[in-house]
């Protein structure tokens, strides 16, 4: 059974224009990704997929295995782009935001037999108020088997008749067959997907199983400049923890 790992490396953000190269303790963001991706147990490879030619280059000149894709307006159709040069049995995708991501946490999204239709998301639980109300996390509500029902920027379930609940939020982790990339990339979107401007709801729209996995991280995506200064800062103290260890 064949893995490919596969990081979308879009350099024209709209929130933070070329993120994927944004400089953390003197490496880009993308070099900081791939090494924590590289880590995963159960992965026979990993590629950077991006339209831009700045990001190509900088991997080329990090050893870092790229394949150029045409422009996608979602991350899941740049992963269907890398499917149709690399065969494999499924596709893990690992956003290009989350250089903390763990390596251990995303071994647990990782399919242990083969499925016709397979597609599934990290979640975690938001221990944060803020992340909440904050629109760049996505939250999720889900049924009795952890099956997705419902993705949204703003705060779900709404608690009118007890607080006694968690929120939780989808971490920019997801692995797919490729019959449930082609489904995505042959489907148009939905009016949710549209309004909340989220991949994951065209599964929804369309009655398509999407199984969400629960797991424990501490990871930040990097969406804003406060997100990328707080990284920063992580990196940093990690590293200087590392030195002292010496």
């Amino acid at each position: 059974m064949k893995i490919v790992a596969v990081i979308p490396a879009r350099y024209d953000s709209r929130r933070l224009p070329g993120k994927p190269l944004a400089d953390i303790a003197g490496k880009p963001m993308v070099w900081w990704v791939y090494r924590q991706v590289e880590k995963v147990k159960g992965i026979d490879a990993v590629y950077v997929a991006t339209d831009s030619e700045k990001v190509s280059a900088v991997c080329q000149s990090e050893n870092i295995p790229c394949i150029l894709t045409p422009p996608c307006p979602t991350s899941t159709e740049r992963v269907y782009e890398v499917s149709l040069q690399i065969e494999a049995d499924f596709y893990l995708c690992v956003n290009g935001d989350e250089p903390l991501i763990d390596p251990k946490v995303v071994e647990q999204i990782l399919p242990k037999s083969p499925d016709h239709f397979f597609a599934a998301n990290l979640m975690t639980k938001i221990s944060d108020p803020v992340e909440a109300i904050d629109s760049s996390n996505i939250k999720v509500a889900v049924g009795p088997d952890n099956e997705a029902i419902y993705f949204s920027r703003s705060p779900i379930p709404h608690p009118k008749s007890t607080i006694a609940y968690s929120f939780y939020k989808h971490l920019g982790v997801l692995c797919y067959s490729p019959k449930a990339l082609s489904f995505f990339a042959h489907t148009s979107k939905g009016p949710l997907e549209t309004i909340e401007d989220i991949n994951e709801l065209r599964f929804i729209e369309h009655k398509k199983p999407l199984q969400m996995i629960l797991v424990e991280a501490k990871t930040l995506s990097v969406d804003t400049q406060r997100d990328l200064d707080d990284v920063r800062r992580r990196i940093e103290s990690l590293n200087k923890e590392g030195e002292k260890r010496k």
